[in-house]
């Protein structure tokens, strides 16, 4: 048996070829992330006319070319945790580091762990294509949060008080289209109150809205006793309506984003049956298989649950046995997020899904005093355990079909 290790660096690899017991067959080369450098070293691999396992540690994107390349030319390619990977390299007592050095700790840990090697397998296209877009949809949202919240403050200070009359709501976003309109008191000011209840009930006729004269007046009123603290300036309006626009082309992205994953996700057999799990909708729905992915490369729920990061572990020593434990937090975190906004949505929608197992589990939770938030992990860690159930079940009555 032979164990190939590679250190992973951004566009090019070192790698180590090592035998039972440290023996280094060829000493650590580089390779570029080139099709001819890659296609030399399988044909380097495939000169030796034993079992080979390829080693490697998951570096966010950096590993994916190599491991994809090998895995296509049916070689055996292994992606370890990077924890678990750093755990065993930190038994080093110099902690020497090169890449080389790494690269002959990866070799190591494979001769050590041979047994437990699991083989890299390439996603299926349309989960590619889910986790990408789910990837951008969380940027777009973060964005999104910033430019609000920038938005929110420049208003103290050129329109104080204008967001107690009009808010930006879910998918309506008034307040910003307001301001990208007048963006400053002053110019309220000098419109005069007839001259501006006038314009304001047209653009709100124009934007369908309600055409309410009493909220102009109230604006009007609000821009007299107002102090802005931000003159009316070139420079302002410049700041004031950048700001909006970053904000509604970040929203007009992130739904656009939303949509397509919403036509990649229909084309899985699993959407219509997370679709009628409670709490989830047409927003979420997409977003949860996108996180979770392809369930059947889960040996069981319990793998799934340590997936999202919410599990467990147990912990004792001796005559004792820890009964209150923090959920690990190692692994997905997007998911975790998008799992608590599913209880959320449930929580929510009660009323409607009084039956809901999970809904059930929650409430019953919150009555033996658990904390709100502990409740609503709990409530998670059933909810994937029904949702594994399910989806596994799907793909099961497929493969008989």
């Amino acid at each position: 048996m032979i164990s190939v290790g590679i250190d992973v660096s951004k566009g090019k690899s070192t790698v180590a070829i090592m035998k039972p017991g440290g023996e280094v067959l060829v000493a650590p080369f580089d390779v570029t992330h080139t099709q001819e450098s890659l296609s030399s070293l399988v044909d380097r691999l495939e000169e030796f006319n034993e079992d080979v396992r390829v080693v490697l540690e998951a570096t966010g994107n950096y590993h994916l070319p190599i491991t994809v390349f090998l895995a296509e030319n049916r070689v055996f390619v292994s992606v370890v945790n990077a924890l678990r990977m750093n755990k065993f390299c930190s038994q080093d007592l110099r902690r020497a580091k090169t890449d080389k050095k790494d690269a002959l700790k990866i070799a190591a840990y494979g001769i050590t762990y041979w047994g437990e090697l699991t083989a890299y397998s390439v996603a299926d296209e349309t989960y590619s294509q889910l986790r990408i877009l789910s990837r951008q949809y969380h940027q777009m949202v973060s964005i999104l949060v910033k430019s609000k919240v920038n938005l929110s403050n420049l208003l103290d200070q050129v329109m104080p008080g204008i967001k107690t009359l009009l808010v930006d709501s879910k998918g309506n976003y008034k307040l910003s289209k307001f301001v990208e309109r007048y963006y400053h008191f002053d110019n309220i000011l000098d419109m005069g109150e007839r001259r501006f209840t006038s314009d304001y009930c047209k653009w709100a006729k124009k934007q369908g809205y309600l055409m309410n004269e009493r909220k102009a007046k109230a604006i009007f009123a609000s821009a007299q006793e107002a102090i802005p603290v931000i003159s009316n300036t070139s420079a302002t309006k410049l700041v004031v309506l950048e700001t909006v626009r970053v904000l509604l082309e970040t929203e007009k992205s992130r739904k656009a984003i939303l949509t397509q994953m919403t036509e990649v996700v229909k084309t899985l057999p699993e959407y219509s049956v997370v679709l009628e799990m409670g709490g989830v909708g047409e927003v979420l729905a997409p977003r949860l298989i996108a996180e979770i992915g392809d369930i059947r490369r889960f040996n069981n729920h319990n793998s799934l649950i340590a997936y999202a990061g919410i599990d467990v572990p147990p912990y004792q020593s001796g005559k004792f046995t820890a009964t209150e434990r923090h959920i690990s937090k190692r692994g997905n975190k997007y998911l975790r997020k998008v799992g608590y906004e599913t209880m959320e949505s449930l929580i929510m929608h009660q009323r409607l899904l009084e039956d809901d197992p999970v809904l059930q589990f929650i409430q019953r939770k919150r009555g033996e005093g658990k904390a709100y938030k502990k409740a609503m992990i709990a409530g998670f860690n059933k909810f994937l355990r029904i949702y594994y159930a399910r989806v596994s079940e799907v793909y099961a009555n497929t493969a008989t079909q």
